[in-house]
């Protein structure tokens, strides 16, 4: 299969845990991808903005799933000081803006949030459904923090992320991680190994 006109659509969040769990995968297949396909990241939006406390039955469901991903995902580590340290709000569509607005700055500033607000989230027990601590995320990636503080707020930057979303599910994508090979008006799902990057560039790339 030639790959010269072929996309690559990645769909997650950077609040998505199953996401932070295929981290280390995910960046074996693009590294290894690198120069061979055009890679497209899209946001997914997992949660919409709210400023009510999540509910303990969420916050239950959310915990377990972390436990099932230690379980699954070997070497993934979660932070659960995060649930007494925080106010955990059902919120991802902040953080999901702030990737978007990283990206206006300068598109060598995406991974890096996204890897910033993880890091935050999963590891250091702040919550990135905090526009201060998105700000201070920014401030330590050497962005301008004027300039990304109105770009958060801005209607450009939400309708980008709503964008980002429509267009996963005209990919078939709606599950995170999720990945779609598209080659000319073909569609193909790519199956997600959690483990093993080369299951899935061989998917790609056969």
């Amino acid at each position: 299969m030639t790959l010269d006109d072929a996309q690559l659509h990645y769909l997650h969040d950077p609040m998505c845990s199953w996401c932070w769990g295929f981290k280390p995968t995910w960046n074996i297949v693009t590294k290894q991808l690198k120069g061979k396909i055009q890679i497209i990241s899209l946001l997914g939006g997992l949660a919409p903005d709210s400023d009510e406390d999540m509910p303990l039955q969420v916050q239950d469901y959310v915990q377990s799933n972390w436990r099932r991903i230690e379980e699954k995902i070997p070497g993934t580590k979660f932070n659960y000081d995060f649930w007494t340290k925080c106010k955990p709000r059902r919120s991802t569509y902040p953080a999901c803006r702030a990737v978007i607005s990283a990206r206006i700055q300068s598109p060598e500033f995406e991974v890096p949030m996204i890897s910033a607000i993880q890091k935050c989230y999963y590891l250091d027990a702040q919550n990135p459904s905090d526009e201060l601590v998105l700000v201070t995320l920014a401030e330590e990636l050497g962005l301008d923090a004027k300039k990304f503080i109105l770009d958060l707020r801005s209607e450009k930057v939400s309708k980008t992320l709503l964008a980002e979303i429509s267009l996963a599910k005209t990919k078939g994508m709606s599950r995170m991680p999720s990945l779609s090979l598209q080659n000319g008006g073909e569609l193909k799902a790519i199956t997600i190994d959690f483990l093993d990057p080369d299951y899935i560039i061989a998917q790609i790339i056969s």
